[in-house]
């Protein structure tokens, strides 16, 4: 095994007692939002962003200036993992791109958050995870779904039996995509599919709820372009532990309810906007002697966070990575190495029965 580095941000035996510094690989419209919840944070500060040109990361960077001045300017992705004042780094590039980024980071000394999905496919995010533990850096797939704190409350108290035993879940996002034909939401070559940028949610969210897959079995529309062909409707259904079903549902080309359900033999659980919800809902059903008679609702059962939700989605992953680098962890136990991995195996199968490859 390579010997890590040394460490340039104190945290290798643990915390070095300031805020946590925080530098942004890319300056897209995702690292703009993942800012913005970054400055809502007092014990974290935004420290440098790079870009590949200097004029980009310069106006990034004053759109977020502290008190004590705006985050440090760098012209190249490399110029940033050389920072010796940036401790962790948020990877906000397209997904064809993260491994060979995070492979850079780590090589000098820094710890990563990186955009989900980690990377296209198990073979590479075996890589990246074999790459922080060759380096001893922490490493978080930036997958706020395991972090938001609805799910988490959710998670806990369906576990317990509370809610009845799981027997159906559904799950499904979806948005129009108007972006133009370059942009890499169609671009096989930078990793355009609905179900790496929308489908990761249900399929997430069905591990979480449900444990690992034991089946999926999956249909979608695809299209081709150069570099291959990519997904943009995708339907998943699948088999977990205890003979649960789950329905999952991606698209990049029509409106979804953005809704989960989950059926029990207690009841049903219903999550608005599941990727964002503010709450969760219970809905009991009394018992019936008769299999005609129809069930009888009783009072909904609310499912409240126990921790505040922070910012737009990012903030409670912002606050998952600080708290694991003053612990001086290298992954996360909400978003462990292995749920990332076994996410990608289910896409890799996924994408393997639709059709989809990526050939440059």
């Amino acid at each position: 095994m390579t010997p890590p580095p040394p460490s340039h941000d104190g945290f290798h035996g643990g915390f070095h007692g300031g805020p946590v510094r925080w530098g942004i690989l890319a300056t897209g419209k995702i690292a703009h939002t993942f800012a913005q919840d970054l400055l809502q944070f007092e014990d974290a500060v935004l420290t440098a962003v790079g870009s590949r040109r200097l004029e980009t990361a310069q106006a990034f960077a004053a759109s977020y200036a502290a008190p004590a001045g705006p985050p440090r300017a760098h012209g190249s992705y490399a110029e940033l993992a050389a920072d010796p004042d940036v401790d962790v780094v948020y990877i906000a590039t397209p997904h064809s791109l993260h491994l060979e980024d995070a492979r850079l980071l780590f090589a000098a000394g820094k710890h990563v958050l990186c955009e989900k999905p980690l990377t296209l496919s198990a073979e590479d995010g075996t890589t990246m995870v074999e790459l922080a533990q060759q380096h001893d850096r922490f490493l978080m797939e930036a997958m706020w779904t395991a972090c938001h704190p609805t799910v988490i409350a959710l998670r806990e108290r369906l576990l317990t039996g509370e809610f009845g035993t799981p027997r159906h879940l559904h799950a499904e996002l979806g948005f129009v995509v108007t972006a133009p034909p370059t942009d890499r939401m169609f671009d096989p070559r930078l990793g355009a599919s609905a179900l790496l940028d929308m489908g990761i949610y249900p399929l997430t969210f069905a591990q979480l709820m449900l444990g690992e897959p034991e089946q999926l079995v999956a249909t979608g529309d695809t299209r081709s372009a150069p570099g291959g062909t990519f997904d943009v409707d995708v339907a998943i259904a699948g088999r977990y532990p205890g003979g649960a079903l789950a329905t999952m549902t991606a698209s990049i080309t029509s409106w979804s309810s953005r809704r989960a359900e989950i059926a029990t033999d207690r009841g049903r659980i219903v999550l608005a906007e599941f990727h964002h919800s503010t709450h969760a809902v219970f809905e009991p059903r009394a018992a019936i002697a008769d299999w005609t008679d129809q069930p009888v609702p009783v009072e909904p059962v609310v499912i409240e966070p126990t921790t505040p939700i922070v910012g737009r989605g990012y903030g409670n992953e912002i606050a998952e990575v600080n708290r694991c680098l003053r612990a001086g962890l290298r992954e996360s136990p909400l978003v462990p190495h292995a749920q990332t991995l076994a996410v990608l195996r289910q896409m890799d199968e996924v994408r393997r029965q639709i059709g989809v490859a990526y050939t440059d």
